[in-house]
């Protein structure tokens, strides 16, 4: 048994062992025996020699049986290193809006008695950025990234920062002011489409060095359709109805003084299929079908037929499930890739007895109580002094959330600044509520904003549940990146809920952590959306007219709702099911997910009289079109021929798809078969513009090196993940500083003292002998012990 006793930070005593101690009183008791003990020889020594003698021989003892006992101390010492400093270089093309000062830094940093070694870790248009990061790192090692941060192929750099603070190595970057303007146009659009349907194409600009406007120009098939002067960020989009077959093409150009002149323009290549062929099966007589036929080329049968090969997707109404026809069929065929749209009514879904045929499974909603259900919910609260301005908008919300939430929910809650507090664990609302809500009113603001940390806590309270993860914070975060944890709880099966609240709300990043775990956004005054979600019959949902649960999807991107169908059938989301609108009282209206290779949508608002309630009427309509879109897919899915084309970049590997019966033969492509009828094959782009392969256009545009300019958000966030800094050009001494102290090795010494306690015990023991010796030869004392 050890025993220490710590003095200070830095220093502990103790002993290794006590047994020792046992012997000490028996070794006094013997010492006391031999030197009071009287000798019947009349010349003995004085009682106060004796004492003295008594005194030095216990102070002997004492030493060896602390000897014996192990004396140690434990010591922390800092013990400097060899600093060095790792500096990363990146010569990508990005990087000519800065210039070179490379040269002049290096010098700087060695003036200061610190050795540089340099890297290259980008070139000409391969930016792989997070690649060298982690090829550089050494324990306890600084390495200085002198980058724009924008990574073209490799690993992020968020993958490269948890590998530097795994290895306690810092990230250090090198802020750099743009020299030169330089900007790039991109577009987004639909690759596919049919006659008759409306697509929309989308512009932006990206740039630095210069915040003013710039023109863009769209054309189409060479005319020109838009031109606008639009602000950096700004979108410019503009819808067109294509009415020829075949392939048109899109371009957006951009006009200005830069350096680059290969990004000034981007080009899309768009195929024009005839209308899909859609089968409508139904009793006849619903406006839906005319609507339909305005759009599609559609077939009206009464029940399902054994073969759908022929079409692109399958629109049931109100159609009990004994009168669907060929259930199995339709199953495979949406299993396979196929489309289905299933519209309610008086006689679907509940009144069609869907829940006892074999269609139930392929729905994204059953049949039951159409809110609510039980969840297991982590409300995850933003407490940081970021925040503190907000703690009562916060508070206020959190409260106004968990008001939401239906009883049959378990919720806790985990509140976070830097570091993670465990609030309230799991537990039904049922018998928690007021408890949870009044430790939420308790919350107290503390520390900086580390939202990546406060979801990692959120996924602990939840274990091994899947679940939902409410995120309230105003997005500003000091450390990062929370989009890697968000995409990786998804990934897990657990989504985040981001909720905006506070005084200035960072909405880009909390609409990004959403996204990337397959969640969604919700600014504070929104949050009623949730009874929809997780509100139960006990806390139901109360608008005026339809409501868009999921934001910005396919089929609720740039829809804007008015009608108010009078009734809805009684069904509830599916889990991972998209819940896409509700009616006015909370009830599904539109629900979508895949299954197998093809796309579900239940649609189960509707009217009597079979009218939907005005969703077949401008502007409601347009939810109507995507969403049997969205069934559809890619209209040329069963086409032959190359049914897809990657994001085509000059110098970059693309992939794309073919359909056809046999293999096909293209100069340069390697093929490889990945399903019947299936292949997939690759090719490199030399030029920009528009391009053929196998009798089909393709758009190659710049390299994507050339897409993105200035710094990347993503690098600071790395530097705040291993807690290094950002230092300008002129930094050079600083940056030496930092490699000093961070090579020096803070350890821990411990040392045993027990040859001290013999040493200390020797000599005193030689000094009373060699005193006694004095006093004889002295004449001091006549006994031959030297006593006197």
């Amino acid at each position: 048994m050890s025993v220490s006793y710590t003095i200070g930070e830095e220093l502990t005593v103790g002993f290794q062992q006590l047994w020792p101690l046992v012997a000490l009183p028996i070794a006094v008791a013997v010492l006391a025996y031999l030197v009071f003990r009287r000798s019947p020889d009349s010349r003995s020594a004085s009682t106060r020699s004796r004492r003295l003698l008594f005194a030095s021989r216990v102070l002997v003892v004492v030493l060896l049986v602390g000897a014996a006992m192990g004396p140690f101390t434990v010591q922390t010492q800092e013990t400097p290193g060899e600093p060095s400093v790792t500096l990363l270089t990146d010569e990508s093309d990005s990087m000519a809006v800065y210039g070179n000062a490379t040269d002049d830094l290096v010098a700087d940093i060695e003036a200061a008695g610190v050795p540089v070694t340099r890297a290259t870790v980008g070139s000409g248009t391969d930016s792989r950025i997070g690649d060298g990061i982690s090829a550089n790192l050494r324990e306890n090692g600084t390495v200085v990234v002198l980058s724009d941060g924008q990574v073209t192929e490799g690993r992020p750099l968020s993958v490269a920062a948890e590998e530097a603070r795994r290895l306690n190595a810092t990230v250090n970057a090198v802020e750099l002011p743009p020299r030169r303007t330089e900007r790039a146009v991109s577009m987004t659009g639909p690759s596919t489409t049919s006659v008759g349907i409306p697509a929309e194409f989308t512009a932006t600009v990206d740039g630095v060095g210069s915040e003013s406007p710039v023109e863009v120009e769209i054309r189409i098939d060479g005319e020109v359709v838009e031109t606008r002067t639009v602000a950096p960020g700004e979108p410019l989009s503009v819808s067109h109805t294509f009415e020829e077959i075949g392939s048109h093409r899109v371009t957006a150009t951009i006009s200005g003084d830069d350096i680059y002149a290969e990004n000034d323009v981007f080009y899309r290549s768009v195929r024009v299929v005839e209308k899909p062929d859609v089968l409508y099966v139904s009793s006849g007589g619903y406006p839906l079908e005319g609507y339909l036929n305005s759009l599609y080329d559609v077939t009206n049968a009464s029940s399902v037929p054994d073969d759908l090969e022929d079409y692109a997707a399958v629109v049931v109404q109100d159609t009990p499930a004994n009168r669907l026809g060929n259930v199995s069929s339709l199953q495979e065929f949406v299993i396979n890739g196929g489309g289905l749209a299933v519209v309610g009514g008086e006689n679907a879904y509940e009144n069609g007895g869907y829940d006892q045929s074999p269609i139930a499974s392929t729905l994204p909603v059953r049949v039951g109580n159409a809110t609510g259900g039980t969840a297991d919910i982590v409300l995850l609260v933003d407490i940081s002094g970021s925040a503190r301005e907000g703690q009562s908008i916060q508070k206020a919300v959190a409260l106004d959330v968990l008001d939401q939430l239906d009883d049959d929910n378990r919720v806790g809650v985990v509140a976070f600044s830097h570091v993670v507090y465990r609030i309230a664990d799991l537990q039904p609302l049922s018998t928690s509520r007021e408890r949870t809500a009044d430790r939420i009113r308790r919350l107290q603001s503390v520390g900086g904003t580390d939202i990546a940390n406060g979801l990692r806590g959120a996924d602990e309270l939840l274990g091994n549940r899947e679940g939902t993860i409410i995120l309230l914070s105003d997005g500003q975060t000091e450390f990062g990146p929370p989009t890697a944890v968000a995409t990786q709880l998804g990934r897990e099966g657990t989504r985040v809920i981001s909720v905006g609240a506070g005084e200035r709300v960072n909405e880009q990043t909390m609409r990004r952590i959403a996204e990337a775990s397959g969640g969604s956004y919700f600014a504070a005054d929104e949050t009623n959306r949730l009874r929809l979600l997780f509100g139960g019959t006990s806390r139901r949902f109360e608008g005026e007219n339809l409501t868009i649960v999921t934001q910005n999807t396919f089929i609720t991107s740039g829809v804007e709702l008015t009608a108010n169908p009078e009734r809805a059938n009684a069904v509830a989301v599916k889990p991972g099911a998209d819940y896409q609108v509700a009616t006015a009282d909370g009830t599904p209206a539109i629900a979508s997910w895949r299954f197998g290779l093809g796309r579900v949508v239940s649609l189960t608002a509707y009217e009597e009289d079979g009218t939907l309630g005005g969703l077949l009427e401008p502007p409601d309509s347009l939810v109507v079109t995507k969403s049997v879109n969205y069934a559809i897919g890619d209209p040329a899915r069963t086409r032959t021929g190359v049914t897809s084309v990657g994001d085509a970049r000059v110098g970059r590997p693309t992939e794309f798809t073919y359909r056809g019966s046999s293999r096909p033969d293209a100069e340069g492509v390697t093929f490889r078969q990945v399903s019947e009828e299936q292949y997939r094959g690759e090719f490199t782009p030399q030029e920009q513009g528009f391009g053929e392969l196998l009798d089909t256009e393709y758009a190659a545009n710049y390299p994507v090196e050339y897409g993105s300019f200035g710094r990347s958000p993503e690098l600071p966030a790395a530097v705040e993940t291993t807690g290094g800094r950002s230092f300008g050009l002129e930094d050079g001494d600083r940056i030496a500083a930092q490699a000093k102290q961070q090579s020096t090795r803070v350890r821990t010494v411990e040392e045993t003292w027990d040859w001290l306690a013999v040493l200390a015990a020797l000599l005193v023991f030689v000094t009373e002998v060699v005193a006694r010796r004095v006093q004889v030869y002295r004449g001091r004392s006549s006994l031959e012990s030297g006593l006197p």
